[in-house]
Protein backbone atom coordinates (compact mmCIF):
# COMPACT_ATOMS: atom_id res chain seq x y z
CA UNK A 1 0.00 0.00 0.00
CA UNK A 2 1.19 3.54 -0.81
CA UNK A 3 -0.29 6.46 1.09
CA UNK A 4 0.34 10.10 0.28
CA UNK A 5 1.28 11.98 3.44
CA UNK A 6 2.07 15.48 2.19
CA UNK A 7 0.49 16.26 -1.19
CA UNK A 8 3.15 14.62 -3.34
CA UNK A 9 6.11 15.49 -1.09
CA UNK A 10 6.01 12.40 1.13
CA UNK A 11 4.71 8.84 0.78
CA UNK A 12 4.28 5.95 3.20
CA UNK A 13 4.85 2.42 1.90
CA UNK A 14 3.67 -0.62 3.89
CA UNK A 15 3.83 -4.18 2.57
CA UNK A 16 4.94 -7.70 3.54
CA UNK A 17 5.54 -8.70 -0.10
CA UNK A 18 9.10 -8.07 -1.35
CA UNK A 19 8.01 -7.79 -5.00
CA UNK A 20 5.30 -5.27 -4.13
CA UNK A 21 7.73 -3.41 -1.86
CA UNK A 22 10.08 -2.72 -4.77
CA UNK A 23 7.16 -1.80 -7.04
CA UNK A 24 5.72 0.60 -4.45
CA UNK A 25 9.11 2.16 -3.64
CA UNK A 26 9.83 2.76 -7.32
CA UNK A 27 6.40 4.35 -7.84
CA UNK A 28 6.79 6.59 -4.77
CA UNK A 29 10.30 7.68 -5.78
CA UNK A 30 9.03 8.53 -9.28
CA UNK A 31 6.15 10.59 -7.85
CA UNK A 32 8.46 12.39 -5.40
CA UNK A 33 10.94 13.09 -8.23
CA UNK A 34 8.20 14.81 -10.21
CA UNK A 35 7.52 17.11 -7.26
CA UNK A 36 11.24 17.69 -6.57
CA UNK A 37 11.86 18.55 -10.22
CA UNK A 38 9.15 21.23 -10.11
CA UNK A 39 10.73 22.78 -7.00
CA UNK A 40 14.30 22.38 -8.23
CA UNK A 41 15.81 22.62 -4.72
CA UNK A 42 15.69 19.26 -2.94
CA UNK A 43 16.42 15.60 -3.49
CA UNK A 44 14.67 12.40 -2.41
CA UNK A 45 15.14 10.59 0.90
CA UNK A 46 14.03 6.95 1.24
CA UNK A 47 13.84 5.86 4.89
CA UNK A 48 13.38 2.31 6.12
CA UNK A 49 11.43 2.31 9.39
CA UNK A 50 11.19 -1.47 9.71
CA UNK A 51 10.98 -4.62 7.61
CA UNK A 52 7.66 -3.61 6.09
CA UNK A 53 7.47 0.19 6.41
CA UNK A 54 9.23 2.92 4.43
CA UNK A 55 8.81 6.60 3.66
CA UNK A 56 9.85 8.38 0.48
CA UNK A 57 10.10 12.16 0.81
CA UNK A 58 11.32 15.28 -0.93
CA UNK A 59 13.95 16.43 1.56
CA UNK A 60 16.12 19.48 2.14
CA UNK A 61 18.75 17.12 3.61
CA UNK A 62 19.37 15.73 0.13
CA UNK A 63 20.96 17.77 -2.68
CA UNK A 64 18.83 18.38 -5.76
CA UNK A 65 19.12 15.55 -8.29
CA UNK A 66 20.13 12.91 -5.73
CA UNK A 67 18.31 10.09 -3.93
CA UNK A 68 19.60 8.93 -0.55
CA UNK A 69 18.62 5.95 1.57
CA UNK A 70 18.71 5.74 5.35
CA UNK A 71 17.53 3.50 8.16
CA UNK A 72 15.38 5.10 10.81
CA UNK A 73 16.95 4.97 14.28
CA UNK A 74 15.17 2.34 16.35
Amino acid sequence: MISTIDGGREFLIETNDAHRRDEYLNAAVEAALQYATKEGRHGILVTRHGHTTFTVAVSGKVPYGQTWEENSPQ
